[in-house]
């Protein structure tokens, strides 16, 4: 019952968001080719949508900004360091990249569109936690983490890029390795 009466209370574009969040990671499940510029602007819309989770929830309070900023960079670092999935390869002549179908991204798409309702829903209900250190610092680390999975998937392949762009003749398997 009351599941019912928080989805008759979301705004409708609200699940237009979804569904077109749900239709942009789908699309990613299967095999494609991408250029840098898409490339680059989803991963920091994402980012921007995370950082929005933040601020909407906790007003940008320095902690909750801290704990964000902290768990991004820590993320990032971390995915930097891992490989590029088995068959992504950049074209340099067309800079495009061919990428394998993946569920990631839409994962990642659901994981922040699920945390922004289900805190959205949450300080509805009980806006004090808004105010409680431990709750404002777990779910901006969480908003956190997104970001730098985002930015850290997408900067990898800038790095794919700018290593094909300075090894004529390599092929871009070798380099992403």
């Amino acid at each position: 019952m009351m599941l019912i009466q928080i989805l008759q209370h979301t705004p409708t574009w609200v699940f237009g968001l979804f569904l077109g969040l749900l239709a942009l990671g789908g699309r990613q499940l299967f095999p494609t080719q991408a250029g840098l510029r898409r490339m680059t602007i989803m991963p920091v819309a994402m980012a921007g949508l995370s950082a929005y989770g933040l601020v909407s929830a906790f007003g940008g309070a320095p902690a909750a900004v801290a704990a964000w900023a902290l768990a991004a960079a820590a993320t990032l670092a971390l995915v930097m360091r891992l490989p590029l999935p088995r068959g992504v390869r950049f074209n340099r002549e067309e800079s495009r990249f061919s990428l394998p179908g993946t569920a990631v991204p839409l994962m990642l798409m659901m994981g922040i569109f699920f945390t922004k309702y289900t805190v959205g829903v949450l300080m509805v209900m009980h806006p004090q936690m808004a105010h409680q250190a431990g709750f404002a610092l777990s779910m901006s680390a969480l908003y956190g983490v997104f970001a730098g999975l985002f930015l850290g998937r997408s900067l990898r392949l800038w790095k794919l890029a700018l290593r094909s762009a300075d090894a004529p003749g390599q092929s871009t398997a070798a380099l992403a390795k």
